[in-house]
């Protein structure tokens, strides 16, 4: 494993991938087994073509964890749910490239609200020089499958904006996000890729066994496996 000793990588678990009927216990498990932060996917119906959970389920499971919360923006126009998501108890929030017409506003207006600010860029777009973006931009996330699609393949290629984004003097201290497909098939490769934090959805909470799934992923990261 092409790796330095101490690389690693934090987990991201996908609340929306979860058993819906029991939040309040699946959060206590996640936490249990070590997540670093509870991914929230928030849909308009308009920018994908479907809705999973609403903003209200951030305020209701705020209380049971101090876990960070991580809100990914898919819809157009995000700009005027930003506040709302900060009284929420939101601490990250990542808007798309590709619905901003002015990222740096907005990701200014996430700031000036108290939490960190991302780009989400779809596996078709390109990574552009995002210097004009600073000092707002604090991490970048990346869709390795197209998104809301049933079964998505995982799109390694996707990972290699990571190496490019890095050759940005802008982005140097960036954290990079990847999200989609994510198992532990090819966990790996994404570490490698030099991804800081990863989003898992299924592979989190297949058969039912959140702490062994989280517990075998951490190992193959560290290179345990």
């Amino acid at each position: 494993m092409n790796m330095d000793e101490d690389r690693t990588a934090a987990i991201a678990p996908s609340i929306a991938s979860g058993p819906l009927g029991d939040l309040k216990g699946t959060l206590a498990e996640l936490t249990e087994a070590g997540a670093s932060y509870i991914h929230f996917d928030i849909e308009d119906g308009k920018f994908v073509p479907v809705m999973n959970i609403g903003v209200k389920l951030i305020s209701e499971l705020r209380q049971y964890t101090e876990l960070p919360f991580d809100v990914h923006l898919m819809m157009e126009n995000p700009e005027w749910l930003i506040p709302d998501l900060a009284a929420r108890g939101a601490n990250r929030v990542s808007v798309h490239f590709e619905a901003c017409p002015y990222p740096r506003r907005t990701l200014g207006m996430i700031v000036e609200n108290g939490m960190q600010a991302g780009l989400a860029f779809n596996p078709a777009t390109s990574l552009p020089d995002l210097s004009f973006c600073l000092p707002y931009l604090s991490f970048i996330l990346l869709l390795t499958t197209d998104p809301e699609i049933k079964d998505p393949p995982f799109l390694p290629t996707v990972l290699k904006k990571i190496k490019a984004g890095k050759t940005q003097p802008a982005l140097l201290n960036i954290s990079w996000m990847v999200d989609g497909g994510i198992n532990h098939h090819n966990v790996r490769e994404v570490v490698e890729a030099g991804a800081d934090v990863l989003v898992v959805g299924r592979g989190i909470y297949k058969n039912g066994k959140i702490q062994e799934n989280m517990r075998q992923l951490k190992e193959i990261i560290v290179g345990k496996e």
